[in-house]
């Protein structure tokens, strides 16, 4: 798993949350979008943690250029951004979840479980109808 995220606190509080868990290695972690794709093509890893408030190269581009450098890796937004238009936007270009920040401590572990079966998951608060889960 590939953790990107510029604030280096939210990061490390991803990856311990992660290492509690025997089911999930964190192979490497990136701070910003363009260090994301780079790593994302190096490692090819099956999930990508992807927050979309990045420097360099925001979340939603870094995501799109994933999808063409590590076409097997699953894409999971993490980001503390709520607006129904970014959340839309990427899950139209092939995110598999998105989870708000605010609700990581719950949501996290099921989203990851959800996601690499091959399911979609959203953060309850940002369902909306056009959403197709």
């Amino acid at each position: 798993m590939l953790v990107v995220d510029d604030f280096e606190p939210f990061r490390q509080f991803v990856c311990l949350r992660l290492q509690e868990t025997a089911n999930f290695a964190v192979i490497d972690e990136a701070a910003d979008g363009l260090e994301a794709v780079r790593k994302a093509e190096q490692h090819q890893p099956d999930v990508i943690l992807l927050d979309v408030g990045l420097p360099g190269l925001n979340g939603v581009e870094a995501g799109r250029r994933i999808s063409h450098v590590a076409p097997g890796s699953k894409i999971l937004y993490l980001s503390q951004n709520s607006d129904p238009d970014i959340v839309d936007s990427t899950l139209s270009d092939g995110a598999r979840g998105y989870v708000l920040k605010s609700s990581a401590a719950q949501e996290l572990l099921s989203a990851l479980e959800a996601v690499i079966r091959g399911e979609r998951f959203v953060s309850p608060e940002l369902v909306s109808p056009s959403f197709e889960l």
